[in-house]
C-alpha cells in the first residue's frame, strides 16, 4: 500500500519560510522520482521541485533560489524548504512519487500522490 503524507504548511507572513515533509511508504525510495506540485482552486497541478533518486533537483523558474527540495533515504522523507515566501506562493502543495526517468515536474507523470498540504502567505 503506497502512502504519501505531506505535512508543514501554514498561514506565513510575506517573506517567512516554511518547510514541508513528505513521509513515504510502499515504494522503493531509492529509485522513485519526487515531486512537489502546487495546485489553486480551478487550476491543474504545476510543478515545483523534483528531487530525483540520486538527490538530483530542478525546479520551477517562479521559485529557483528561493526552494529547495532534499531528500532523507533512511527517512523516506522528501522535504521543500521554501523561503521568501509572497502570496503568490498560496495554494494546496502536494507531493508525488513515480518511477521514472528523467524526473519530471509535469503532474501527468506521476501515479502516487499525498493529500497535501495548505500553504497560505498574507
Amino acid at each position: 500500500h503506497v502512502q504519501l503524507v505531506e505535512s508543514g504548511g501554514g498561514s506565513v507572513q510575506p517573506g517567512e519560510s516554511l518547510r514541508l515533509s513528505c513521509a513515504i511508504s510502499g515504494i522503493s525510495f531509492s529509485r522513485a522520482c519526487m515531486g512537489w506540485f502546487r495546485q489553486t482552486p480551478g487550476e491543474e497541478p504545476g510543478g515545483v521541485a523534483s528531487v530525483d533518486k540520486d538527490g538530483t533537483t530542478d525546479y520551477a523558474n517562479t521559485v529557483k533560489g528561493r526552494f529547495t527540495g532534499s531528500k532523507d533515504n533512511a527517512e523516506n522523507t522528501v522535504y521543500l524548504q521554501m523561503n521568501s515566501l509572497n502570496p503568490e506562493d498560496t495554494a494546496m502543495y502536494y507531493c508525488a512519487a513515480e518511477y521514472i526517468w528523467p524526473c519530471s515536474l509535469n503532474s501527468p507523470d506521476f501515479h502516487y500522490w499525498g493529500q497535501g498540504t495548505q500553504v497560505t502567505v498574507s
